[in-house]
């Protein structure tokens, strides 16, 4: 399910698990958001999450899998 404004919860997320996410299961594309991401300040963090907000909310989803699942 996907929050009407998926922003917010972007914004508050740890962005180690949505960079892992896109560094490990996105394209080449993907791979390198996840570097800047993860090297981002927050106000950079906003600017990613704003222009690519569908595609950070999917790789999201894909992190907080990763987490559960290293988490156990």
């Amino acid at each position: 399910m996907t929050p009407t404004d998926p922003l917010p919860t972007l914004l508050a997320a740890e962005p180690y698990w949505i960079a892992r996410a896109m560094q490990e299961q996105g394209s080449r594309f993907y791979r390198a958001l996840g570097q800047a991401l993860e090297a981002a300040d927050a106000q950079n963090r906003r600017l990613i999450y704003a222009t690519w907000t569908a595609e950070c909310w999917d790789f999201y989803q894909r992190g907080e899998r990763l987490r559960a699942a290293e988490e156990g």
